[in-house]
């Protein structure tokens, strides 16, 4: 089913773009909740003659929304998370803890036009930034552990007790070589057979 969008749906596509959906999708949410029409030639007619008004308008949302995007060049978030002793975070970080945290950088984004994925593990990850249908920035995202100082005391007293379990391991390894090796050496003192008389 065809459908032509009369606002920003982020995964489907931009306001005036011609989408195909399922028609369920289209029939039960799109067209009741006036977020699309259906794509009919007179309204794909309809469509054509408004975009060819709006051209200027439209540049102008597209210049705007460049402006938008050269004010988050440059800018890196670093999120610092709970995280357990497996490096598991203790719930996620998604597209409205990027929209708080660039809120404190001064950058004020709606986290609808954010997409990414709900971050589980620490490391380096991407969140975009749909300003326009042409203008989508890249946010570098790293996400470090809260509470690094205890999961590195924690990680330090875990190796050191598998290394002293490793110690008393090789220690009785090696005491268990030796004693075969003594008794290998240590003659053998037959025991005489009594005569018989």
């Amino acid at each position: 089913m065809e459908i032509i969008l009369k606002e920003d749906i982020i995964g489907l596509g931009f306001k005036n773009d011609i989408v195909n959906v399922k028609s369920g999708y289209g029939r039960n949410y799109l067209i009741p909740q006036g977020k699309g029409v259906i794509a009919s030639e007179s309204a794909k007619k309809i469509l054509a003659e408004n975009l060819k008004q709006q051209a200027h308008k439209l540049a102008a949302q597209k210049a705007a929304a460049e402006e938008r995007g050269k004010a988050l060049e440059g800018v890196a978030l670093t999120i610092a998370a709970k995280v357990s002793a497996t490096g598991q975070l203790y719930g996620s970080v998604n597209a409205a803890i990027v929209a708080e945290e660039l809120k404190k950088l001064g950058h004020e984004i709606d986290r609808k036009i954010i997409t990414m994925r709900d971050i589980k593990k620490l490391g380096d990850y991407e969140a975009l930034v749909h300003f326009h249908k042409e203008v989508i920035v890249a946010i570098p995202v790293t996400v470090v552990a809260e509470n690094a100082d205890e999961l590195a005391a924690a990680a330090a007293e875990e190796a050191a007790i598998r290394a002293a379990a490793d110690a008393r391991k090789e220690q009785a390894e090696a005491a268990q070589e030796e004693a075969p090796a003594e008794e290998a050496e240590a003659p053998v003192q037959e025991e005489e057979a009594p005569a018989a008389e």
